[in-house]
């Protein structure tokens, strides 16, 4: 009998460029730091990227940058208008936006606490419910929830945005759920501490709740528990959204993508 030839291993297929051609994104929180890089890159792909913020002037700039930004001015405490924001044609959903406020619990104004639930739980639902049924029409989608290392741990003085960014995270499950027979994928990117101004305000307020100086909370706060001793770049986690929206993570939905230096390795 003739020996049968081993079959040669198949060649390993070759990632295309992210192509968004005639996709439509929107990317809250637009104006600065990750919000702003994932407009970019998201556009850089083809997409037109309705960029939403409450900042005209950072909003205007950064259309200015680039072709394919449509500036859109919201307050997301306004509910119905930032549903309304995400009906009539969203492709791709990046859930940015957010705030935060550094203090204990027992200091913690409840105002401030209701609005970061707001910002950052409720209006990801209302957008995210404004867009599905053109998605579920289409047959595709995808939903970019950006949650935080504090969406899988907590930090002490941060009860809103910890709450709030756990409950994006089962949000965001749920859509994966909801969405998975309709060619909808749902996912979160948990960055640790990101280069941006909402950091580089928390450094100030640490300072004050721990009392220490700003650079001890740089090194002793927000880089003990990382394995890798740096901030993550915007861009880096721009990337990471960028390649949920990539043919090669079809397969990703209910996922929790940690770019958090090696925190939740402990």
């Amino acid at each position: 009998m003739t020996p049968r030839t081993p079959l040669a291993a198949a060649p390993l297929a070759q990632a295309a460029p992210l192509d968004l051609g005639g996709r439509t994104a929107l990317v809250t929180g637009a104006a600065g730091g990750i919000g702003r890089a994932c407009v970019l890159r998201l556009a850089a792909a083809g997409a037109k990227v309705r960029a939403v913020d409450l900042d005209r002037e950072g909003l205007d700039a950064l259309a200015g940058e680039t072709d394919g930004v449509e500036p859109y001015v919201l307050d997301l405490t306004d509910l119905d208008a930032a549903e309304a924001a995400a009906t009539g044609g969203v492709d791709v959903l990046v859930n940015n936006a957010g705030l935060q406020l550094v203090r204990p619990i027992e200091q913690f104004p409840p105002e401030v606490f209701h609005t970061v639930l707001t910002v950052m739980l409720e209006a990801p639902f209302r957008l995210i419910r404004g867009a599905l049924p053109h998605m579920y029409e289409q047959g595709w989608g995808r939903i970019v929830n950006v949650s935080s290392v504090h969406g899988l741990r907590a930090s002490a003085y941060k009860s809103a945005y910890v709450a709030a960014k756990h409950g994006l995270e089962g949000l965001s499950k749920t859509a994966a759920l909801e969405g998975a027979p309709h060619g909808v994928t749902s996912n979160c990117v948990n960055p640790a501490y990101v280069r941006t101004p909402l950091v580089e305000k928390q450094i100030a307020d640490q300072a004050a709740a721990h009392g220490i100086d700003e650079e001890r909370v740089v090194s002793e706060v927000l880089l003990r528990d990382s394995a890798l001793k740096r901030l993550i770049e915007p861009g880096e986690v721009a990337e990471a959204v960028a390649y949920l929206c990539t043919p090669q993570a079809s397969f990703m939905t209910g996922a929790s993508l940690t770019l958090d230096g090696g925190w939740t390795a402990h």
